[in-house]
């Protein structure tokens, strides 16, 4: 039996990180600005090669883009400029804003704190432009540091067990995650946001993907110690937490270039001195893989949990369809996306919750996952001004596109007291929940389904953010008391964990333009 079977280990970090009102009143926890950790890596003798600064256009509707895939089949062409538009929609630096301790660089996808702890490397072909290697992404410069020549594609098929999109893929990408940079802030709890932040990252480099017309498939079944290796990374400091196959119908070449040896290369230190929290590296080494015989006996069906039949009154969803939704195209959504500081107590329609929550639930491409449309998450509603909708507790059918009610009634302030006792989510006109049923998880996947339920939630509620601004709408993503919220959505909830909360409504700042 290997430690990823050994499930107390996803138990005890989930129980060992939950907020709760006497546990963020008891900790000493304080930000040390001296020793805040810089937001890049930072290679300073390798060579810079600069991305192409002009962003692609690809014209289609976000609300399109992150509601669909590109089937996988037909053969894909890459150059450097559909990378650079890919690596800038999911990490590129859109805006900055000045304070008086420096400034603060705001990317693509939404991370908790600003701290950006996701790093992304690119292992490739021969590309239009491109020569074979592996490559590190450096957002602060724009452009790619080259760590390795030749083609590893095969290092990452056996490591994934001969998945077939890594098979065909002319480029996979892999997303590692930095304790310390966001650790600094959330402490131990920072292995949850592994998965939100990087699910985020992962939304808007779907919908690009499929924007560009581009398959597109996110892979969480890997050995471990393989891909830590091919990217030349201390797994102390930071770790490989997914990849994800991009384009088709390339011929990955069955042998190694060469024998993948230790770079050691030089790296800026993000800070003076590191704290270290030993049960997140606890939960990752107890959701490790090891072997590729245990990355294929990970990657069976995903476990089909349901929810009960409706019980109270149902609601009917009233989404948009594809001749009426905004036709704002992905890339102006994602530039213009933020995370909202403020939100006016405006209503907004049920049309605009029911294409927001119709759209980021069509399904993700996953190796977790069954298509089409298996979920590990289930979505839990407070709805605080919907029109035509009563205010109360929800529980989202995707199945039968409805919504039930649990309990009607104003829930304003229990919403901002479950959302650690924050304006944002009273103020908002509806917060999104997600709750899992971690036990089947568990049972089937390992401790490692700690990490695919994470990460899910993170890519549903990054496409939930990108629905919202594509109707002028604004959104965050937000921490919780972790079984205040199981209890408040109980009975129907009970048995379940809180896994992630966004909360939606017009932003209180200005309106979107």
């Amino acid at each position: 039996m290997t430690e990823n079977c050994t499930l107390e280990v996803a138990r005890a970090y989930h129980d060992a990180t939950k907020h709760s009102y006497a546990s963020v009143r008891s900790g000493a926890h304080f930000l040390d600005w001296a020793n805040q950790p810089a937001p890049f890596k930072i290679y300073p003798t390798l060579q810079l090669l600069p991305l192409p600064g002009e962003l692609r256009q690809s014209g289609v509707a976000a609300l399109s883009a992150i509601a669909t895939s590109i089937p996988s089949g037909a053969n894909t062409l890459l150059d450097l400029e559909t990378v650079a538009g890919l690596l800038y929609l999911s990490a590129g630096i859109t805006r900055k804003r000045s304070h008086p301790g420096g400034e603060i660089y705001f990317r693509a996808a939404a991370c908790t704190g600003a701290l950006y702890e996701v790093e992304l490397y690119l292992v490739c072909g021969e590309l239009a432009d491109l020569p074979a290697g592996v490559y590190h992404f450096s957002a602060a410069e724009f452009g790619l540091r080259r760590l390795r020549a030749g083609d590893y594609r095969y290092a990452l098929l056996q490591a994934t067990g001969g998945e077939t999109a890594i098979a065909g893929a002319p480029l996979t990408i892999v997303c590692t995650c930095t304790y310390w940079r966001n650790a600094w802030k959330y402490q131990a709890r920072t292995y949850r946001h592994f998965g939100w932040d990087n699910g985020t990252l992962l939304a808007n480099l779907l919908a690009a993907a499929t924007a560009y017309g581009l398959p597109a498939r996110v892979v969480c079944g890997f050995v471990d110690d393989d891909v830590n290796r091919l990217v030349d990374i201390d797994p102390q400091r930071e770790v490989a937490f997914s990849l994800i196959a991009i384009g088709n119908g390339a011929e990955v070449p069955l042998s190694l270039p060469t024998v993948i040896s230790p770079l050691s290369l030089e790296t800026v230190p993000l800070s003076p001195r590191e704290v270290d929290y030993p049960l997140m590296r606890e939960m990752h080494a107890g959701s490790s893989l090891s072997s590729a015989g245990e990355v294929a006996q990970w990657r069976r069906r995903s476990p089909v949990t349901k929810l009960p039949a409706t019980s109270g009154p149902a609601i009917k969803l009233q989404p948009l369809s594809d001749a009426q939704i905004p036709r704002d195209p992905i890339e102006q959504v994602i530039l213009r996306r933020g995370s909202s500081r403020k939100f006016a107590r405006d209503p907004i329609s049920l049309s605009q919750l029911s294409t927001m929550l119709d759209r980021a639930t069509r399904g993700v491409d996953a190796d977790f996952l069954d298509a089409p449309g298996t979920q590990l998450n289930d979505l839990y509603l407070i709805v605080n001004a919907v029109e035509g909708l009563d205010s109360g507790a929800y529980v989202f059918h995707r199945a039968g596109g409805v919504m039930e009610c649990l309990k009607r009634g104003d829930f304003r302030d229990q919403a901002g007291y479950l959302g650690l006792e924050q304006q944002l989510p009273a103020d908002a006109a509806v917060d999104i929940f997600f709750l899992a049923d971690l036990e089947p998880v568990l049972q089937r996947f390992g401790n490692r389904g700690y990490r695919a339920v994470q990460l899910e939630a993170g890519i549903l509620g990054g496409k939930l953010y990108l629905a919202a601004y594509a109707q002028r709408l604004g959104a965050s993503g937000l921490t919780f008391f972790d079984d205040d919220v199981v209890r408040f959505f109980s009975p129907h909830a009970a048995g379940k964990s809180a896994i992630f909360l966004i909360a939606i409504g017009h932003s209180g700042k200005q309106k979107l333009a």
